[in-house]
């Protein structure tokens, strides 16, 4: 009879959910089976039940057994009920999997709420070391977006969501070493975790951005209303949608297949849906950097070999950009203005057709090819063009996602640039590819207009550098940022007194994060379930990584990474347009990042320095972040940015410039054997600066202080 009812159960879910399976392997020794899943509904253990075949015993809490439902629904599988809170319940789940029969257990215990990963139990991480189980880690996609969760709020809901259950290779989790069991456990929980964040990453699917742009719009509701910029216009996916295909089609017109074309544009709804729509159709968007001058773009087209550019005229005359225009050689700029009346009826019945049927209008469906070029800052010499492919932007969300509870519930502002990377995965493409509201702000440097923006939309998520979060926080109130849950910093190193300053007034914790344009961006950050001051928290899932020695530097190494958000390449100013792609000491498709870096026992990354930012005194290596560092601890209110010029005697000397004029070599000097820090990284020279010069980012230009340094 239980079988009969088994069958019939599977076939109406089926039915009804069509529920699909993936790399499943019936082959599987189920012997010391431990079967480990997310857990989104009620609906979660009974899927399993029926459409996994390896008959496994359930464990359950206790609270499950109350109500007369869930134990209709057990009598159909065996189950053991098991009271987290007894000590005996370990013991009870250890003997179940030492008995031979396969095991399903939720690691969260409870159904999430946010549609993310909750917190993750030790005990069945312990579980499975302390018997050697094999490990089987299970994604359930779907039940979430059902009414049979938990989720509340904005989340959309369907009669019957299609579920999808990936499951994953086997793996296992080693007993760890440690003096005592309660750090065994905290370590095996830790390990148990992370295998559940790369399980969440693993399973997302591998496509392009507008294929993702169409999925998210599927799942949350074309007319979902979560764009809004500087217009004032809220844009729903069907909106956008619409704009990426006309812009699309527009860029088409006027380029050819494969081309790369430049992109010069504010921080608006359309440069976002603009740049999906021009890879949708056969080319490669080039973001170019409007704050880097004539030259700056001179120089990255010619790296990317870009031979047209399409702009708005309003934003070129907004932004006083028309000599930088006006200066460009060799390239065609082409405004939006005057071909938006070249669309004509063949056009519009072709947009038209594209809302009704938006999958069959992609020409590019390659998630390896490139989806953006973006170029770096120029802070080393000239700009290098940055190719991200699909699968490498799509793969940093997926990323950010299984270790962050981002959710439709949340608002993000985002005022960095969509020309720099983290502005354009994290500020832009992570709220629209998972249903999150977006605010697009046109600049960060409106430091007063910001956190007043921030209150009046109500925006939980805030993405900036560490300068720009600084100036926030001087002229918000403290109620400005009352709604916010995330703060995340990246793109420069966090400083102390803004961590601090940000704690104080507006009660937040900052995630300090850490990542490069060539890794799409992100390849670390702290977040709330594993957060460690003065680092840049943990690296984020199925990133590898390798430290090489660097000569006179003893604490850390050169941190070389490879991963599936590597870049594609780097298009070079002395080889215009031929990729090149990453290669390292470490080995082919290993990216050199340039930092030193330490990592600790448990997996959180300190930057030790910046190579390149190191100056060789009298043959002692002296990183010049740890003089700025002294200078913000003996005036922490002022911005120093430290760099060096050759010295006869002793082969460079620091130079420290500083907007505090009252800034001593004493004050310094009391600031290292505070920290302590030899005297050799005192500097003998300070120069008083009205201001330090930034790039458009926000970093510290230190080319431009490299230049004052050798000047003097």
């Amino acid at each position: 009879m239980k079988s009969l009812i088994r069958i019939v159960l599977r076939n109406v879910l089926q039915l009804l959910f069509r529920v699909r399976v993936t790399g499943l392997d019936k082959n599987i020794d189920t012997s010391r089976l431990l079967i480990v899943a997310n857990h989104e509904s009620f609906l979660d253990g009974l899927l399993l039940g029926l459409f996994l075949p390896y008959d496994p015993v359930f464990v359950v809490h206790t609270g499950v057994t109350r109500s007369w439902f869930f134990r209709l629904v057990l009598s159909l599988a065996d189950y053991l009920a098991v009271d987290p809170t007894s000590p005996m319940a370990i013991k009870k789940v250890i003997k179940l999997v030492d008995g031979g029969r396969p095991v399903v257990i939720f690691p969260e215990g409870r159904i999430t709420v946010t549609g993310s990963l909750m917190k993750v139990y030790e005990g069945p991480a312990f579980v499975a070391a302390k018997t050697g189980a094999t490990i089987l880690p299970v994604r359930l996609d779907g039940p979430a977006r059902s009414y049979f969760s938990r989720i509340s709020g904005k989340y959309p809901r369907r009669l019957f969501p299609r579920v999808t259950i990936s499951v994953l290779a086997t793996t296992s989790i080693a007993m760890p070493e440690a003096d005592t069991a309660k750090q065994r456990r905290r370590m095996a929980g830790e390990a148990m975790r992370r295998l559940m964040q790369k399980m969440l990453f693993e399973s997302h699917p591998k496509q392009t951005l507008y294929s993702g742009l169409l999925d998210a719009m599927s799942i949350y509701g074309r007319n979902r209303r979560l764009v809004e910029d500087v217009k004032q216009i809220e844009y729903s996916y069907g909106d956008l949608l619409k704009m990426t295909l006309a812009l699309g089609r527009l860029v088409a017109k006027h380029s050819g297949p494969g081309e790369c074309v430049g992109i010069l544009m504010p921080n608006m709804a359309a440069t976002v849906c603009m740049m999906i729509g021009t890879s949708a159709q056969g080319r490669v968007p080039a973001m170019l950097n409007y704050k880097a001058g004539a030259g700056g773009m001179q120089d990255a087209c010619t790296a990317a070999k870009i031979r047209t550019i399409f702009a708005s005229r309003a934003f070129i005359e907004q932004a006083k950009l028309q000599d930088d225009v006006a200066a460009l050689s060799g390239i065609a700029v082409l405004y939006l203005e005057d071909l938006r009346p070249t669309m004509g009826l063949g056009d519009k019945l072709w947009v038209m057709f594209g809302m009704l049927f938006p999958r069959l209008m992609e020409q590019n469906r390659d998630p390896e090819s490139a989806a953006v070029v973006l170029f770096t800052s120029g802070s080393e010499g000239k700009p290098k063009g940055v190719v991200l492919s699909h699968r490498a932007l799509l793969s940093n969300i997926a990323q950010i996602r299984s270790i962050i509870d981002f959710s439709s519930e949340d608002k993000v502002l985002n005022a960095l640039p969509i020309f720099h990377s983290f502005g354009l995965t994290g500020g832009a493409l992570l709220p629209i590819m998972t249903g999150m509201n977006l605010f697009l702000y046109p600049t960060p440097l409106h430091y007063r207009v910001i956190p007043e923006v921030a209150y009046d939309r109500n925006c939980s998520v805030l993405f900036g550098t560490s300068t720009f979060l600084a100036n926030y926080a001087k002229f918000a109130h403290p109620y400005d940022f009352y709604r916010l849950r995330y703060v995340i910093a990246g793109a420069e190193k966090l400083s102390t007194a803004v961590r601090e300053l940000w704690f104080e007034k507006f009660g937040l914790r900052i995630m300090e994060g850490y990542g490069a344009t060539e890794t799409a961006p992100v390849l670390a950050v702290n977040t709330p379930m594993a957060y460690r001051s003065g680092t840049v928290g943990q690296l984020l899932p199925c990133i590898e990584h390798r430290l090489i020695p660097v000569p006179g530097i003893d604490k850390g190494g050169m941190l070389h990474v490879r991963g599936p958000n590597v870049m594609s390449g780097y298009y070079r100013f002395d080889a215009p347009g031929q990729l090149q792609p990453p290669s390292s000491e470490a080995g082919e498709g290993w990216y050199e990042t340039g930092d030193v870096v330490a990592i600790d026992n448990d997996g959180f990354v300190s930057i030790v320095g910046r190579v390149k930012r190191f100056a060789k005194v009298a043959g002692e290596m002296v990183s010049l972040e740890v003089v700025e560092k002294l200078a913000v601890q003996a005036s922490p209110t002022a911005m120093h940015g430290a760099s060096s010029q050759a010295d006869g005697a002793r082969g460079e000397a620091i130079v420290l410039f500083t907007t505090d004029a009252a800034l001593t070599r004493d004050a310094l000097s009391a600031s290292a054997k505070t920290f302590g820090v030899p005297e050799i990284a005192v500097p003998r020279k300070i120069l008083h600066v009205d201001a330090l010069p930034l790039l458009g980012t926000g970093k510290t230009d230190y080319v431009a202080l490299k230049k004052m340094a050798e000047a003097l």
